[in-house]
């Protein structure tokens, strides 16, 4: 079998761009030499994209030089007032900026009000971002150069920039990672039945991913968008961001869990915002807005037998390998007895090893799958309960002791460790 020849890395970056980049280049300003971290920020109807450059701003400096992208987007059948904002958003971001007397990074601004509305989103915004980043990157030879995620409405610890730096630096094998959150929990922006509705969707969003941790499933991670950042050449090699309307964070950070190159970043931490929104079918916002709504019992969240079931489901992948093993009954029903056997006739044909068989087994069942088995164990045996309820049985089963009858605060702590 003739070997493959790998690409060298700056090669990765410019022939990734050739393919597919979605757009040619945007910004005509030569990206400074020293530039090391490129931070990029989809807006769309933002009303204060200043605080959350503000916020940045605020932020001590690491040893590399440092970009903002800001990328203003609309779909071409956004209603005039939707882009209207969009322009008053740029002025105003870019009158502020030049006010500042010691800005601590230079900013570009991109505006894409005009995106096709088969794909126009946050998704297909980052990867405009994104995608300039590389080519920036590529420009000064800077194949290792970091890209950071965030959002127009999010804010960050003083320490956040510098921290990033030194987590890719200790790590120079990880390809990206997913970064510490806490949404605010408390204050005057926003309504108390919002911030008490933040509460539970965080609690469910800590729940979910220690539930997979205590099933020892190998995609327990947090995926959200505005806390990740990623290498510019695992970025290309992994084939860009995608240009899904909303879930993109899921879908794309997926890739680097698959081969084992993302890790947790938690010496920092980012604030999201807690706000109500319309713009995405699912997430924090539509989540919020359909608590508002009186759409969504957010109190609620999986039975944690599900995760017990998940975990008993897998605990000997391996024996799989051997045909020694026989699925739970509630696996087989999910996935179909016909299909299990295919599938594993396959997976063995594929692997040489037990251990790359297990690799194998969880691309295959991967954390969509098991998001789906989840769902068919609610839908079809175990409904949903109240978190006050089933976090408890969580921490127990994790041998984790309570320093606080707080369970947000309790499962903050446990992402920490």
């Amino acid at each position: 079998m003739q070997s493959v020849k790998r690409l060298p890395l700056m090669s990765i970056l410019s022939n990734y761009l050739i393919k597919y980049s979605f757009r040619e280049r945007l910004l005509s300003v030569e990206a400074n030499s020293k530039v090391g971290m490129i931070v990029v920020i989809p807006a769309h109807d933002e009303p204060d994209v200043v605080g959350s450059i503000a916020s940045l701003q605020e932020c001590e400096l690491p040893n590399c030089s440092v970009e903002v992208i800001v990328v203003f987007n609309a779909s071409e059948d956004s209603s005039k007032e939707v882009i209207q904002l969009n322009k008053k958003a740029k002025e105003e971001l870019e009158h502020w900026f030049k006010s500042l007397v010691e800005p601590k990074f230079d900013l570009f601004c991109i505006e894409e009000n005009e995106l096709p509305k088969k794909h126009a989103g946050v998704g297909l915004a980052r990867k405009i971002g994104m995608d300039e980043a590389v080519r920036r990157f590529e420009a000064i030879n800077r194949k290792e150069g970091v890209i950071v995620c965030f959002d127009a409405d999010a804010k960050c610890e003083v320490n956040y920039l510098f921290e990033i730096e030194k987590h890719f630096q200790k790590y120079p094998s990880i390809g990206a990672c997913s970064i510490h959150f806490e949404h605010p929990t408390g204050g005057n922006d926003f309504p108390e039945q919002v911030y008490q509705g933040i509460v539970n969707y965080e609690l469910h969003l800590r729940y979910y991913k220690n539930g997979l941790a205590f099933a020892k499933l190998p995609y327990a991670f947090h995926t959200i968008g505005s806390s990740m950042a990623v290498r510019a050449s695992a970025y290309c090699e992994q084939g860009g961001m995608n240009r899904r309307k909303a879930g993109e964070d899921f879908y794309f950070l997926q890739k680097f869990i698959a081969v084992g190159t993302l890790n947790e970043l938690k010496t920092t931490k980012v604030i999201p915002s807690p706000r109500a929104s319309h713009r995405v079918p699912f997430g924090t916002g539509r989540a919020i807005q359909e608590m508002l709504d009186e759409e969504r019992e957010i109190e609620k969240s999986y039975a944690f037998e599900c995760f017990e079931i998940i975990k008993e489901s897998f605990k000997n992948v391996r024996e799989f390998y051997r045909s020694k093993e026989t699925p739970s009954s509630l696996l087989l029903e999910f996935v179909g007895e016909e299909n299990w056997k295919s599938k594993l006739a396959e997976l063995r044909k594929q692997s040489t090893t037990e251990e790359r068989f297990e690799t194998r087994f969880f691309q295959w069942f991967n954390a969509f799958q098991t998001l789906k088995f989840i769902h068919f164990l609610r839908d079809n045996y175990y409904p949903n309960e109240s978190l006050e309820q089933e976090v408890p049985k969580l921490l127990r089963a994790l041998d984790v002791e309570s320093t606080t009858r707080n369970l947000l605060s309790e499962l903050r702590r446990l992402d920490q460790t």
